[in-house]
């Protein structure tokens, strides 16, 4: 049980950032890094109890938003397959990412979360403004695309579970780039997410490295920012939130890495 006192002024923010990231999470997918972003910046904890706290939390938002996009048909029998390889693969992934989770450094943790956030902001801003197309379209009907599926689940796992960010993070981009609608990409996210979380979180419990008082502060509204997020991916054109988003990650990237 890891125990820790928090300044009013640090939990009010992280309730309104994890709201604004469950908001992100179901309705354009990079969402929830902001909590964990929110976890390295204003808390003392060490990189293990960042990474443990919030693939917990990440169980119940993927579920969520997994019955969500059920509900309104992105996912469906049509995108099954593809979401069945990326789960599968992301079982090793998100246990292999917890592991080495524990040869990472609190400083190096800071390093490689900020490389993503730019990462993934850079991609963002460019697919939206130079109109990024399908660079390789991969069929999961044929062996090869089978395969291809299951190895980037694996990959995604991995990151996943080392970084302590949600799936939809880095699956998301990585879907739309293979040809994959948004809010297709953003549903089949939401399942991956519940594997990757689930089996990441049960590698830290093991380690003793999840703080239950953190899962219970970010966990209630990222589920409700998870619920308005879900409505917004269905009445409003992302394209404006999600060059928002990129800007952000661009901006705080480099605060992360030194």
């Amino acid at each position: 049980m890891i125990d820790l006192a928090l300044s009013f002024g640090v939990a009010a923010a992280l309730v309104g950032i994890a709201f604004v990231s469950g908001i992100g999470i179901t309705t354009i997918g990079p969402g929830g890094i902001f909590v964990t972003i929110a976890l390295y910046a204003l808390t003392p904890v060490g990189s293990d109890v960042i990474a443990g706290t919030v693939q917990v939390a990440f169980i119940a938002t993927g579920l969520l938003g997994t019955v969500a996009y059920v509900r309104s048909g992105e996912l469906s029998g049509e995108n099954l397959r593809l979401t069945g390889l990326l789960c599968g693969g992301s079982v090793g992934g998100a246990l292999f990412g917890a592991w080495l989770n524990g040869f990472v450094s609190r400083d190096l943790f800071g390093l490689l979360l900020g490389a993503l956030a730019g990462t993934a902001g850079l991609l963002i801003i460019y697919r939206e403004h130079r109109d990024l197309g399908t660079m390789r379209s991969i069929d999961p009907e044929t062996a090869r695309g089978s395969i291809g599926y299951a190895v980037l689940g694996f990959a995604l796992g991995t990151f996943s579970g080392l970084l302590g960010v949600g799936g939809p993070v880095i699956a998301v981009p990585a879907l739309v780039v293979l040809g994959v609608p948004m809010l297709f990409a953003v549903a089949v996210a939401q399942a991956q997410a519940v594997v990757i979380a689930t089996f990441a979180a049960l590698g830290y419990l093991v380690q003793g490295a999840v703080s239950f008082g953190l899962v219970a502060l970010i966990g209630v509204p990222l589920l409700a920012g998870v619920a308005v997020g879900w409505r917004v991916a269905h009445r409003v054109d992302p394209a404006r939130l999600k060059v928002a988003l990129g800007g952000v990650l661009l901006v705080v990237a480099p605060y992360l890495a030194l």
